[in-house]
């Protein structure tokens, strides 16, 4: 790994939280990510399940944990299972992980070789009733691949049919969404590397200079403060290219006059930031521009003085979307009487805001945490309204990552400039 050793407190307190939603009696088995294969005989880059990694902070592939409070033997109440380090394997690969560096990482006192689990495992299993299991729950899930944590369901349901089911994933959602000042601390050094590296940018960009250019400099920047990389593919789009909300070929030239929508953040640690920043190619918004601009902002603005526990995200984005119609009656995007004639589930300020304001932001970029239910404090949530104009080929999108605190939210991102005249002054330097 680039980045520092973490806090093993924070793996600690999430399996603690975890075995606390346990019913008695009870064993709960994550496993690792499968190593996904591309073409020839080479590999993609792995990446840790979520669930695991939240409860070890172990990246390394075919790993396992086992959770088992009600055990008789103390030392098996938590387990981690790790491959066993191979010389031969290690001279084509790299190291992997020794028992005593793996119990540093995750604070886990117990490792054992997964050569020797599956023994192990039974003699657990036939103590226990209940038995969780871990799939990916997540709403927007598109992928129909039969992963490893899909098939550990399978092969547990044919070697004991008789135990009780249940969803490690229902408790993962109402705990991840709920982030601890340890996790906190991680995910503000991820924001606190995107926020040096947009001030990079702004020195850097210019007319003439191409979105790929900027992307490399991204990744360098990232890379050189130890950022594992970035978050998700960085979006770099300029111009018209800027209503296309995951444009990713960052392939074109950036020309004086245009704006530059910059979406990306740094992953550290195992957490991820994401910002999204507009600014003007040659260092001056346009009168028109800084008018959008500003719009853009004050939605921004809004949105954060009315994130807060106990709103759903439902409510929250008709209330944006309230302040979305006025702010585009003032700046002349819509018409009293479109707003008046309305479609009420095509709402007419979607012309030119047709995504979520808001998504939950951690491990995963769009991560665990609910969609329906009144939102709590812990939450950490992007705050993310755009606006898109086909007509004028302009784009516009302000993104910060908050903090949902007992009356309110703290801006994780606070110290990233934000305002148009702040913006064009460190250009203009």
């Amino acid at each position: 790994m680039k980045y520092l050793p973490l806090n093993p407190q924070i793996f600690i307190n999430n399996r603690n939280r975890f075995i606390k939603e346990m019913k008695p009696n009870s064993i709960a088995i994550f496993t690792s990510n499968d190593e996904w294969p591309m073409n020839g005989d080479a590999l993609h880059k792995f990446k840790q399940n979520s669930g695991l990694f939240w409860l070890t902070g172990i990246e390394q592939e075919d790993s396992m944990v086992v959770l088992f409070p009600d055990c008789p033997d103390p030392k098996y109440k938590e387990v981690l299972v790790l491959i066993r380090p191979n010389e031969l394997k290690e001279k084509w690969d790299g190291k992997r992980l020794r028992a005593n560096e793996a119990k540093a990482v995750s604070g886990m006192a117990t490792v054992v070789w997964a050569d020797s689990i599956d023994a192990l495992l039974q003699g657990w299993i036939h103590l226990a009733d209940n038995i969780y299991l871990d799939t990916n729950e997540n709403d927007r899930k598109a992928s129909q691949i039969r992963s490893r944590d899909y098939r550990l369901v399978d092969e547990m349901k044919m070697r004991y049919p008789l135990h009780n089911y249940l969803r490690s994933a229902k408790i993962m959602k109402a705990l991840r969404g709920i982030k601890t000042k340890e996790e906190i601390e991680v995910l503000q050094k991820a924001i606190d590397i995107t926020e040096s590296t947009f001030r990079r940018l702004l020195k850097f960009i210019r007319p003439g200079v191409m979105e790929y250019e900027i992307e490399a400099e991204i990744v360098h920047s990232f890379l050189s403060q130890r950022a594992t990389g970035e978050a998700y593919g960085s979006i770099i789009a300029s111009g018209d290219r800027a209503r296309t909300l995951h444009y990713v070929s960052n392939s074109e030239e950036c020309k004086a006059g245009e704006l530059l929508l910059m979406d990306f953040g740094a992953g550290y640690g195992g957490y991820n930031a994401d910002l999204t920043r507009t600014v003007p190619v040659n260092g001056k918004f346009g009168r028109r521009q800084k008018t959008v601009y500003n719009a853009c902002l004050h939605l921004h603005n809004y949105a954060k003085s009315i994130l807060k526990p106990g709103i759903t995200i439902v409510d929250y984005t008709d209330m944006v979307g309230e302040e979305a119609t006025q702010q585009f009656l003032k700046i002349g995007l819509l018409r009293k009487s479109e707003v008046k004639n309305e479609d009420k589930e095509n709402r007419a300020y979607r012309k030119y805001l047709y995504h979520g304001i808001s998504h939950h932001l951690g491990i995963d970029v769009h991560d665990l945490g609910t969609r329906t239910e009144p939102l709590k404090a812990g939450m950490v949530l992007t705050i993310e309204p755009g606006i898109y104009i086909e007509e004028e080929q302009m784009g516009v999108r302000v993104e910060n990552n908050v903090w949902l605190t007992k009356n309110g939210n703290t801006d994780l991102m606070k110290n990233i400039p934000i305002e148009a005249d702040e913006i064009e002054n460190l250009m203009k330097r």
